[in-house]
């Protein structure tokens, strides 16, 4: 039997702060890059300022989407679904990943709708790693990659990719960053934040290394919807690489559903069985009018996806030339939602760049930097947002450069 004293903290034992309760990881991982820009916007009084900051939709989620789910809810449709979601929208899934990308799936065995894309990457990440396990991103890349990874025991390898090839993952690159530790590649293309994409060649040399050195894929395909003048290309389709592949997407960017927070992972069946059995422990299912919601625009959204995609494209177009005309060097992006400018010329960081931006032009981007190696030099800026406030934010942005030239 314990005694009462031996319950007791020695004086010397105590912890001086709340602080000194948290484990190691998290007081050692760094808060967002981008979190800090949005908390600079939010908290500045000025109106004036124009955010190219944020990756989300500016389109409100289609009436006939929100409908399904408002009549949902009049129904009492307010239950737990299955841990790995309702089937009928596992089923939509797997037509839909088969119509649209080639790449069949059991949704019985092999798909489960999670909270968001993010939860996918997460659990993935979570049942793969072993302590030390290293896990190669390519770079720069959405920034919650490498602090995931860390907090499941891992340690980010990240692999620089270059503007001169497009931001494309090369196989020479990629050969070059495995050790005897490497045990997954973590891709996302369509990029997010340089907007580059991979071809069915791009990826074939790719393949041949992934199987050489025996590695797991997390494909981040949430962009791949938004693709201009040609068709996204799974890494799940490309021969030898479905059982290899766990294939992440959601329905937050190509449908406008970002707050609804519906994602999906689709994979091997002794892999998403893991990962379920974490899913079960965390958040048992997705939210039943979310799922109602996916399931909607799976079945009649899209039209209204495309229409939003051609709307993309023609904002695409404008920032791009937008940049170059200001004399800042851009290379095309063919995926996703930025533009990736470089600011080398203008001698500043990033970080300064950015900041001054901000401040004296009152337009918010992100700071290459924040994404990982490669990123240094260069500037996100999201095109989801109105014609119009793109025009005057580049117009700023022109003046800006001009200003620093001369």
């Amino acid at each position: 039997m314990i005694k009462d004293e031996e319950l007791k903290t020695p004086v010397s034992g105590q912890r001086s702060s709340m602080a000194d309760y948290l484990s190691p990881m998290a007081r050692e991982i760094k808060p967002s890059g981008i979190r800090r820009f949005f908390d600079m916007v939010s908290e500045s009084k000025d109106g004036d300022i124009i955010t190219l900051g944020v990756g989300e939709p500016d389109f409100v989620t289609p009436w006939h989407v929100r409908e399904a789910c408002v009549y949902s809810l009049e129904r009492g449709k307010t239950q737990y679904t299955s841990n790995a979601g309702m089937p009928e929208l596992r089923e939509a899934i797997v037509e839909y990943m088969s119509s649209r990308f080639n790449v069949n799936y059991d949704p019985a065995k092999e798909v489960i709708v999670t909270v968001g894309g993010s939860e996918a990457i997460d659990l993935a990440l979570r049942v793969l790693i072993n302590p030390g396990d290293e896990i190669l991103v390519p770079e720069p890349c959405y920034i919650s990659y490498s602090p995931i990874t860390s907090l499941s025991g891992g340690v980010p390898v990240g692999i620089e990719t270059f503007a001169k090839d497009d931001f494309k993952l090369t196989a020479e690159a990629l050969k070059a960053s495995i050790t005897p530790r490497s045990k997954l590649l973590v891709l996302c293309y369509p990029s997010n934040p340089t907007g580059g994409i991979m071809t069915y060649e791009d990826w074939l040399p790719i393949a041949k290394v992934v199987e050489e050195h025996d590695l797991i894929v997390i494909s981040d395909e949430i962009y791949a919807e938004l693709t201009y003048g040609s068709n996204h290309v799974s890494f799940a389709s490309i021969p030898g690489m479905k059982d290899r592949t766990i294939l992440v997407s959601g329905f937050s960017k190509a449908f406008a559903m970002t707050g609804w927070r519906m994602g999906y992972v689709c994979g091997h069946p002794e892999l998403i069985s893991a990962m379920l059995k974490v899913h079960q422990y965390t958040v048992m299912c997705a939210p039943i009018m979310g799922q109602v919601a996916a399931l909607e625009a799976l079945k009649n959204g899209m039209d209204e996806m495309r229409k939003m995609v051609d709307s993309y494209n023609q904002r695409r177009r404008l920032v791009v030339r937008g940049f170059r005309e200001a004399g800042l060097e851009c290379h095309e992006p063919q995926g996703a939602l930025y533009a990736f400018p470089s600011i080398e010329s203008t001698g500043l960081s990033s970080e300064v760049f950015a900041e001054r931006l901000l401040k004296e032009y009152k337009v918010a981007a992100v700071p290459g930097n924040v994404f990982g190696k490669g990123g240094e030099g260069f500037l996100r800026c999201s095109y989801a947002t109105s014609v119009a406030h793109l025009t005057e934010a580049i117009e700023r942005i022109g003046k800006f450069v001009h200003s620093l030239k001369s």
